[in-house]
């Protein structure tokens, strides 16, 4: 598995996937600073997560057309360009170029998120498990050192706060342009396409419902887990709690989404995805419930790092099991579609958590989404019975 794309792949995953981490904290802080009004604290994360929404599909297009290193090299000059943007309308005090700021950034998060495909078609078959889980497993790094740069570099650019973080954030974005550079691996020929891309994703699922499953797993994983971390930071700094404390959570919360990388492949290949995806379900709806106990610092902890184990097998096993559903001329058109349900499952979550956390608290917030939790179980397993079938 360990061939000279596999690698540059994990240290470009590693290097630009350290601005996820900041970024949770620096949506809600910096939002939470210049928005006009409170509920709108949380609207920068959710216009990453909207321009995510818009470019999913036409990037794993282009990425299918030009080949992978292109896309993440468009990916790194998003990132560079958006941080910059930030720095600028932090300065400013200006909410609508912070807003601006974040949907560049968003197509950049979005972008990184293709390094698990990428890591999939570097190595044979039969370690597609294990290279999409360990690519997933190598945020495990940039979980550890996003907070730490986070901590460091957030008053670096004194007395404007938080801008020294987003400065931090373009580094990255240079840095993880290195081994993206050196990538070899050519775009697969595509077909040229007489059915329109609409009619055709139609087709593609219709003949293989497998594929809907797989992204239902995914996505649902994805909206819960969003409803419940975003607002985190905010929460407990209302619990008097501080910035760093707040920052310590998100970090542990990022490294339970991603350590679990180094055994759910093997998990998946002994128990089966579908399996795997229900226990990371059933992981998700106990955060909510850990959530709900308190708010004491403890509980935020163990709250997030069953919430982010829960997410991580869940997001491992919808990600193997769409990969593996799919002929390689399909997957760019496929994939775009995936990761645009993501993002539009990303967005809705964020925006509905920053309403409710305004309307009903934190625990109110937990409250919530105990029953959806608990629909989305009975959902995937009502749409895996009739795949099975």
């Amino acid at each position: 598995m360990l061939n000279s794309n596999f690698i540059l792949i994990l240290l470009g995953n590693v290097i630009l996937g350290s601005a996820l981490p900041m970024l949770i904290l620096l949506g809600v802080l910096s939002g939470a600073w210049l928005a006009p009004m409170g509920w709108l604290a949380t609207a920068p994360p959710s216009i990453s997560m909207l321009a995510g929404i818009a470019v999913a599909s036409p990037l794993s297009l282009f990425m299918g057309r030009y080949g992978r290193r292109m896309g993440f090299l468009l990916g790194a000059g998003a990132q560079i360009s958006g941080a910059g943007l930030a720095v600028v309308a932090l300065v400013m005090q200006n909410f609508i170029l912070l807003c601006l700021a974040h949907a560049a950034l968003g197509c950049a998060l979005i972008c990184v998120n293709y390094f698990r495909f990428a890591a999939a078609e570097a190595v044979s078959e039969a370690q597609r498990p294990q290279a999409i889980s360990f690519t997933l497993a190598s945020g495990l790094v940039a979980a550890l050192i996003g907070p730490e740069l986070f901590s460091w570099s957030k008053d670096a650019l004194a007395p404007t706060p938080l801008a020294g973080a987003y400065a931090t954030i373009a580094l990255l974005g240079v840095l993880g342009a290195l081994p993206v550079l050196g990538l070899r691996m050519r775009p697969v020929e595509q077909p040229v396409q007489t059915t329109p891309q609409f009619a055709k994703l139609r087709e593609i699922v219709a003949q293989n419902p497998k594929v809907l499953v797989a992204i239902g797993v995914a996505a649902l994983s994805q909206a819960i887990m969003v409803l419940l971390m975003t607002p985190t930071p905010l929460a407990m700094i209302g619990c008097d709690f501080v910035e760093d404390q707040a920052a310590d959570v998100i970090r542990w919360h990022v490294v339970a989404m991603f350590a679990p990388g180094f055994v759910s492949g093997a998990l998946i290949k002994r128990f089966g995805a579908e399996r795997v995806a229900i226990s990371g379900l059933a992981l998700i709806l106990f955060s909510a419930l850990v959530a709900l106990s308190g708010v004491e610092l403890m509980n935020f902890y163990s709250a997030l790092i069953v919430l982010g184990v829960g997410w991580n097998f869940g997001f491992v096993s919808g990600t193997y099991m769409l990969q593996s559903a799919l002929s390689a001329r399909d997957a760019p058109l496929v994939q775009g579609a995936n990761d645009t349900l993501l993002a539009i499952s990303a967005t809705t979550a964020s925006l509905l958590s920053g309403a409710l956390y305004a309307g009903i608290g934190w625990l109110g917030l937990a409250a919530f989404s105990l029953p959806l939790s608990l629909l989305f179980c009975f959902i995937l397993l009502r749409a895996n019975r009739r795949t099975m079938v």
